[in-house]
């Protein structure tokens, strides 16, 4: 990958009230895919739903790198990089549920959260097609000379589609502030990285474009806070776009409906060990703080999410007659 040295300072160490507050949002979303997962069982969830239980430590890092006037782009597997992007859980809920007070007042489900309000973008349902848009966010920022980042959350199946090498080519060339962040979680789909694609680190792809990459672990969520941040006052410089890939694993099958059982034995039980909750609550009562208070953090992350389910589910339904509303046609 390209030899540069980062002409920007590393940001502080993290305090541990920031890691804390980390946590509380890792534990939000954890328990809303944890609600989402039971709402699908249910029959409540049109449409499939793509979960990231283990994955929070990417979204969570990345997104507290970054300020709200910032863009976020994520995949079908996007609740929590919209969340971590600052979405209340009680719309997002209400969005998945079909519901008129949802982010997108019921008409995008699962697979299409979009909260313009924080700066999300959308999450969307082709892979690899968020990518050309995520230059358009990011070309208009540009011309118009303000000094946002984009951030381009995508998974390693992505780096085979051709908008992939598409994007990053045009960035690059524009010197766009877009930083694409490969979640790479080893399937694509039901496929395992090597089945797919002939190198192991994706991020040696950014060298075909004459941009950073760099492979980092995604589930120490200060590490890619760390990252992102070097990247984005990189990028606001005007340096240009970065390829990230984070490591990290989902816990769960592909969608719903998948059992996941094409993985190898004691794969997921290693990865567990590796959780990213888990290794940020270890880290924080290493810093010196009690147990008990991890346990009531846990306990108020719980009760919040169960309070936004209970007030999405009490909402209406969207009246029949705006379907045609926010529509091109």
């Amino acid at each position: 990958m390209p030899k540069e040295n980062l002409t920007v300072a590393n940001p502080p160490a993290a305090t541990p009230e920031e890691q804390f507050d980390w946590l509380h949002t890792m534990l939000q979303i954890r328990y809303f895919e944890d609600e989402c997962h039971r709402m699908f069982a249910q029959g409540l969830v049109r449409g499939s739903t793509h979960l990231c239980q283990g994955q929070e430590g990417v979204v969570v890092g990345a997104c507290r790198a970054v300020g709200i006037d910032d863009k976020v782009l994520c995949t079908y597997r996007g609740h929590g990089a919209v969340i971590a992007k600052g979405a209340p859980l009680d719309r997002a809920f209400a969005e998945i549920l079909g519901k008129a007070n949802g982010l997108c007042a019921g008409k995008g489900g699962s697979m299409h959260l979009t909260d313009m309000a924080v700066g999300a973008v959308g999450s969307f349902a082709i892979v690899g097609g968020h990518l050309p848009i995520a230059l358009g966010v990011a070309f208009e920022a540009q011309y118009n000379e303000r000094q946002e980042v984009t951030l381009c959350f995508f998974g390693d199946g992505s780096t085979n589609i051709g908008a992939f090498h598409e994007a990053l080519n045009m960035a690059s060339v524009w010197k766009l502030p877009v930083i694409f962040i490969c979640e790479n979680n080893l399937y694509g789909e039901y496929s395992p990285l090597a089945t797919t694609t002939p190198i192991e680190r994706l991020a040696q792809r950014a060298d075909s474009y004459g941009m950073p990459g760099v492979t980092i672990d995604g589930n120490d969520v200060e590490g890619v806070w760390r990252t992102v941040s070097d990247y984005a006052a990189r990028a606001r410089a005007g340096a240009g776009p970065v390829l990230v890939e984070a490591l990290t694993y989902r816990q769960k099958g592909h969608s719903r409906s998948d059992p996941a059982k094409y993985r190898p034995t004691g794969e997921l039980e290693a990865w567990l060990e590796r959780d990213p909750i888990r290794l940020l609550e270890t880290k924080l009562e290493h810093l010196g703080l009690e147990r008990g208070h991890l346990d009531d953090l846990r306990a108020t992350a719980e009760q919040e999410v169960m309070d936004a389910l209970e007030r999405a589910r009490g909402w209406p339904d969207p009246n029949p007659e705006r379907l045609e509303e926010d529509v091109y046609a």
